[in-house]
């Protein structure tokens, strides 16, 4: 505790706390498993863990924590392969949080020490290979090393009796009660084992709608939203944590303006829904009659059923098809508005409560692979999950992520380091289909035979700083591009291999992969239906002879990519989360653990380089709410090195993602930020989104009027007063509960 306060003054002190912790930890893990009050220094694990490490196996599956499976392994060749030096690569933030809610305990004793807990995991996902060891061993060199982690679920419940390994699971919600209750039911039995949900709505008719079985009239789709919401909260995962859920609602519906009200704070309570996120999948036509300044027609699904599973110009020409019909009296329920003032109402909501935020439905389904097999009706918790769902299908996707920052060698990506991270990675996420627990019939079916994963990345930041590169710079975005290209070009040739090895997943046959268009070349496909896109082709490596092997061999899975938040295992590894922005170089970050001092030790670093890191600075970044911009003695370049979320324009954001999009199969977390917003602003933010091709957005983040507290006093209980984190949303967002996994709401770990 008294370490830890000392972090602001030296960054190094976050691993000088883990370790003491550490120290803590030994002994209340070695006492435990074998019994007799026992304590250790970290010399003494070289040879503790191999007497250790059989004995906990021993352990967790007498106290039915662990699958008996594990037992059958050769314990002593995996206890061998522990590499104890690596419990040192922990700073305070990543060993507290495991510490708390990943090591496994009895009674409240923890008996799983650092590198048996990653050696758990990879053994669970290691249990059907054929060379179990070998591959166990494999998987634990990645995991431990931080240059892959696994996603969150697959961390709590791998090598266990429940392994629920997946991250994400997407629903579409019947228009009858039988429907409707059923998937509230599957959104209770998925989320009781740590998924995180994305509902499509948009079948549900609208208000006023005419119910046949009754002769009355619907209330629309908001009641049954406030039944799943309520139902979020009280399947809470054993107390670990409340349900995490995202309703869809499509842009045409009769009902969307109810729903774009769902997060307020004001108006009737039976009409609000504070704890459940929303979402606007929006449609290509309707963007396009914002620019031209046209009417939108808003229906019930009732009256136009397909329009539903339509997209691109069969769906324009559709709902034209429908305001004919509407203008010649033959719908019963229909409303026209101005495009424009539904955007800005669209617009005007996400920035006061945080909800709905904005995805694109057509180039989700321009550029799905799977295409042939369905209709993406919906993305998922994060917005970085674009799969196929049905009344036969929930789609699953199994998560985790690359931390790019432990790939940059000598001034570029070690390519070589890169692909064997991926390689691996993609063996491991394949695996979890097939060992993974399904809750429902639908989920395993579909997993089952499309077999998609989604491969993303953390450490983005990490890896700019580390290349000496400002965020807010054509750079960035280069790097954006060749990076993501790196990654998309190994995690698809991988797929290949195991391909080769395993076979095809079942439905290939038909998808965009078996007729040799690769998420490079879908992009022509988004371009053709909207008559032009504004997003760059350039690519640096071979994809004609990545593209012939993928048509001749096939891939293993449908998808292999996504960017998911990973707000919890980017504390693990000790990097910055997924793509975002540094959020400020000197803050306290809160969680499920605790609070937490996080400085940004590359800029500590360069002012050490330069005398200027003394306890003034410390001060001056507190007062100044951890922007170094605002510090007349930093000199300006590293003001545009360490410019935060707030100090840099979003464009370069959505520029850097566009780059990302295009060799991206799925989706991408993207969060904007937002220092002084307009609603000029927001408009040009958003529609830019939309033309440089992007998929789906996130948050928007704009600053609070709260303010830090300004404090400089050092705790002497060992409690932080140093700084705390602005409120990232409006006050009315603060107020509804709006805040983020990704950062301010720390009960969220759904995706990673």
């Amino acid at each position: 505790m008294a370490a830890r306060t000392l972090v602001e003054q030296e960054p190094n002190y976050a691993y000088v706390s883990a370790r003491l912790l550490l120290d803590k930890l030994r002994t209340e893990v070695l006492s435990h498993v074998l019994g007799a009050p026992t304590s250790a220094s970290q010399a003494d694990m070289a040879i503790r863990y191999r007497d250790y490490f059989p004995a906990y196996i021993k352990a967790g599956i007498e106290a039915e924590l662990l699958d008996p499976e594990l037992g059958r392994f050769d314990v002593n060749r995996l206890a061998a392969a522990l590499q104890p030096e690596r419990d040192l690569a922990f700073q305070f933030l990543g060993l507290q949080t495991l510490y708390d809610r990943y090591f496994l305990h009895v009674h409240g004793n923890r008996i799983e020490l650092p590198q048996a807990f990653l050696m758990r995991v990879a053994m669970g996902l290691a249990l059907r290979e054929i060379d179990r060891e070998t591959r166990a061993i494999e998987f634990y060199d990645l995991l431990s090393s931080f240059d892959f982690m696994a996603s969150t679920p697959t961390l709590f419940n791998s090598g266990t009796l429940r392994p629920q390994l997946s991250s994400c699971f997407l629903t579409t919600v019947a228009d009858d009660l039988d429907g409707i209750f059923k998937s509230i039911k599957d959104n209770a039995l998925l989320a009781k084992y740590s998924g995180g949900l994305g509902n499509d709505w948009t079948r549900v008719r609208g208000l006023g709608a005419h119910i046949k079985g009754t002769n009355g009239e619907s209330q629309g789709v908001v009641p049954f939203l406030k039944v799943a919401n309520d139902t979020a909260i009280a399947v809470n995962q054993g107390g670990k944590r409340k349900g995490a859920v995202c309703a869809y609602l499509e842009t045409w519906h009769v009902d969307i303006e109810e729903f774009l009200d769902l997060r307020k704070n004001t108006g009737d309570d039976r009409r609000r829904t504070h704890d459940m996120n929303t979402a606007n999948w929006v449609p290509d036509l309707f963007m396009q009659r914002v620019e031209a300044d046209r009417e939108w027609t808003l229906f019930s699904p009732d009256e136009t059923p397909d329009l539903h599973d339509l997209y691109g110009r069969v769906f324009a020409d559709r709902y034209a098809f429908y305001e004919a019909k509407a203008r010649r009296g033959e719908m019963r329920v229909f409303r026209q508005v101005r495009a424009v003032d539904l955007w800005r109402k669209m617009l005007t909501m996400l920035f006061e409560t945080g909800h709905p935020w904005i995805t694109f439905k057509d180039p989700c389904n321009l550029r799905s692979p799977q295409r042939h097999a369905g209709v993406i009706h919906s993305s998922n918790l994060c917005t970085e999950i674009t799969l196929n769902t049905s009344d036969d299908e929930t789609a699953v996707c199994n998560l985790g992520s690359v931390n790019l920052a432990n790939h940059v060698r000598d001034g570029e990506i070690d390519d070589i380091r890169l692909r064997r991270t991926v390689t691996t990675a993609m063996r491991m996420l394949d695996n979890v289909i097939d060992i993974n627990f399904y809750t429902i019939p639908e989920a395993r079916r579909s997993n089952l035979r499309h077999r998609p994963v989604g491969l993303g990345l953390m450490g983005y930041q990490d890896a700019l700083h580390a290349l000496r590169i400002a965020v807010a710079s054509d750079a960035a975005v280069a790097f954006a591009d060749t990076s993501m290209e790196a990654i998309s070009y190994h995690a698809i040739s991988a797929s290949v291999d195991l391909a080769a090895e395993r076979g095809r997943y079942p439905s290939f046959d038909g998808s965009l992969w078996s007729t040799g268009i690769l998420p490079i070349h879908s992009i022509e496909l988004v371009a053709e239906a909207r008559g032009g896109l504004d997003m760059d082709r350039s690519s640096t490596r071979d994809w004609n002879a990545l593209r012939a092997r993928v048509v001749s061999v096939g891939m293993r899975n449908s998808n292999v990519m996504a960017i998911a938040p990973t707000a919890t295992i980017s504390n693990i590894c000790g990097v910055a989360q997924s793509i975002e922005p540094a959020y400020q170089n000197l803050y306290v970050k809160s969680n499920m653990s605790g609070d937490f001092t996080v400085v940004n030790a590359f800029l500590v670093r360069d002012l050490k380089e330069r005398g200027l890191w003394d306890e003034v600075m410390v001060n001056d970044l507190k007062y100044f709410d951890g922007s170094a911009g605002a510090i007349d003695r930093i000199p300006d370049d590293l003001k545009a090195l360490y410019a935060t979320a707030f100090e840099i324009d979003s464009f370069w954001l959505i520029e850097a993602a566009s780059r990302r999009q295009k060799w991206i199969d799925q989706a991408q977390s993207l969060n904007l930020y937002i220092a002084n917003p307009s609603g000029k602003k927001l408009d040009s933010l958003y529609r830019l989104a939309w033309s440089r091709g992007l998929k789906t957005t996130y948050y928007l983040r704009s600053r609070s009027a709260t303010h830090v507290e300004k404090s400089t006093l050092k705790g002497t209980d060992g409690k932080l007063n140093a700084v705390s984190s602005v409120a990232l949303l409006s006050p009315a967002a603060e107020l509804a509960g709006g805040a983020a996994c990704s950062i301010d709401n720390p009960d969220c770990e759904a995706c990673q």
